[in-house]
């Protein structure tokens, strides 16, 4: 498929209705409107395509950055894509495509951590979802968890000063290392706790902050701390 058979898909697909939705979670114009599920038969029909991922982000199209992130192959991104890719995103596309992806990338490390100490919020987004989709990929062995114990009291030092978007991801990061890196699982739950609730305002939505002890232990105890994802594009 070409860039303009893809769009035309992707246009078919769409409804105003879903549209109005991710906006509301924050998606871009133009959106047409595709739900998830429509996004992933498409990707079944096109697999990974690289080349034709870089295509459809540099699009602007919201539906077509979001299936890019499907159909990219992460071990191919490099910083300067990356970087590229993080200029023209939204906050969604910061946290659900260009994060995943970043995890994936040998470059992926080293940009989350330049991220998050960036002055500007949607850097912010983007670092802190990639730490978090890293930890739930990566084999413990893989990753510097004294690194993340060091990131988990930056969190606590930081959060409830941070913006409220990423205020969401650093709680979201604390739910990572709880849930996947089982040696900080602990010390996860105790920094959340020290944390207390975080207050986002999540806009016109239905969505809610997860309380992240609560959360860490239920995944307890279903007997799934450490167990890693496939994939962190969903």
């Amino acid at each position: 498929m070409t860039v303009d058979d893809v769009l035309a898909a992707l246009k078919a697909q769409g409804s105003e209705r879903t549209a109005r939705v991710l906006r509301n979670h924050g998606a871009h114009d133009p959106c047409y409107g595709v739900k998830i599920g429509d996004l992933k038969l498409l990707q079944k029909r096109i697999k990974t395509h690289h080349e034709l991922s870089l295509e459809l982000y540099d699009t602007g199209v919201y539906d077509a950055m979001y299936l890019a992130g499907f159909i990219a192959d992460a071990s191919r991104m490099t910083k300067r894509d990356l970087t590229k890719w993080l200029k023209t995103a939204s906050k969604p596309i910061a946290s659900y495509v260009v994060a995943p992806i970043a995890a994936g990338s040998p470059a992926g490390w080293e940009l989350a951590l330049e991220w998050i100490d960036s002055k500007k919020p949607i850097a912010n987004i983007a670092g802190w979802s990639t730490l978090s989709a890293i930890a739930s990929l990566r084999p413990d062995t893989d990753l510097d968890l004294d690194q993340y114990r060091e990131l988990l009291a930056l969190v606590e030092q930081t959060i409830h000063a941070a913006p409220d978007a990423v205020r969401y991801e650093m709680n979201g990061f604390v739910i990572a290392v709880g849930c996947y890196l089982a040696t900080l699982t602990h010390f996860a739950k105790q920094t959340a706790e020290k944390i207390g609730k975080v207050q986002v305002d999540m806009g016109n939505t239905d969505c809610q902050v997860p309380f992240a002890p609560d959360y860490i232990r239920k995944v307890e105890a279903r007997g799934t701390i450490g167990k890693k994802r496939k994939t962190a594009m969903c």
